[in-house]
């Protein structure tokens, strides 16, 4: 690198590819067995930065913006998955050499490649500005020998997904209703006008029978139909966003030391 930092003020530092594209924070500084000095990085991807990958610092430099590596984002996507355990043997960083196309370092005296991980866990131990000498080199051997174990534990990871919930249907069908309406009609009635003859002898008077006809009318309602359009309907879709509370169980491990009397105590 540019210069020499500290493995604590790398981590969770942004890393950078040479085309500017953001590949995720540091999670873990490796250091080099021989050196002492930074070698590999992991970057924390994928979703809410679940995966850890190994990017090398070879050529790589840090500034206000982060940390900025010689690799792209798609190397770094296909790397080896290796677990960030703390150690990668020999097997693993040939791997990832060989993956970045990096020259292989040499080895150790008894030909061990030994990158030791200096993270978020050891960055805070021991006293302030201790330098990575014997001491704290012996330690962290001490440390490598000691039996270990890792805890696992599920997690929810919730989403959303659009599914078909069913079918609607506009349709329309015909009933049928009474209806009254007032209509007015009229009609013809006979009476009759008596008109007195106040000059007799004007007409010609005789007693006989006689008879007249006269055709009276009426109005009778006429009901006619006819088919007119009066309103139209169609079916429109909107969005409801609406808070549902999602529970599920995850399984989780537990530490627990167990002495020789069969005492249980949870860790």
């Amino acid at each position: 690198m540019a210069k020499t930092m500290q493995p604590q003020e790398l981590i969770d530092s942004a890393v950078v590819d040479p085309t500017g594209n953001k590949l995720g924070k540091v999670g873990n500084v490796y250091l080099a067995d021989a050196t002492r000095q930074p070698e590999w990085i992991t970057v924390k991807t994928g979703l809410f930065g679940t995966k850890e990958s190994f990017v090398p610092l070879s050529g790589a430099h840090a500034d206000q913006d982060g940390v900025h590596v010689r690799v792209d984002k798609d190397a770094v996507s296909d790397a080896p998955r290796i677990e960030a355990d703390g150690h990668l043997s020999m097997e693993e960083s040939a791997q990832l050499y060989k993956h970045y196309g990096l020259p292989m370092p040499r080895t150790s005296p008894d030909g061990r490649m030994d990158d030791r991980m200096q993270g978020r866990g050891d960055a805070g131990r021991g006293k302030a500005g201790m330098d990575p000498g014997k001491r704290a080199d012996s330690g962290r051997k001490d440390r490598d020998t000691e039996p270990t174990m890792t805890r696992s534990e599920e997690r929810l990871n919730v989403g959303t997904e659009q599914v078909e919930t069913g079918h609607v249907r506009l349709r329309k069908y015909v009933v049928t209703e009474e209806q009254q309406v007032t209509v007015p009609v009229s009609h013809e009635e006979v009476r009759i006008e008596r008109e007195p003859i106040t000059k007799p002898g004007g007409e010609r008077a005789e007693i006989a029978e006689d008879e007249q006809e006269v055709v009276l009318h009426a109005e009778k309602p006429v009901v006619d139909k006819e088919t007119v359009a009066v309103e139209r309907a169609r079916l429109k879709t909107e969005t409801v966003t609406e808070d549902q509370t999602i529970s599920g169980k995850v399984r989780k491990e537990q530490f627990e030391v167990v002495d020789d009397e069969g005492k249980h105590r949870k860790s």
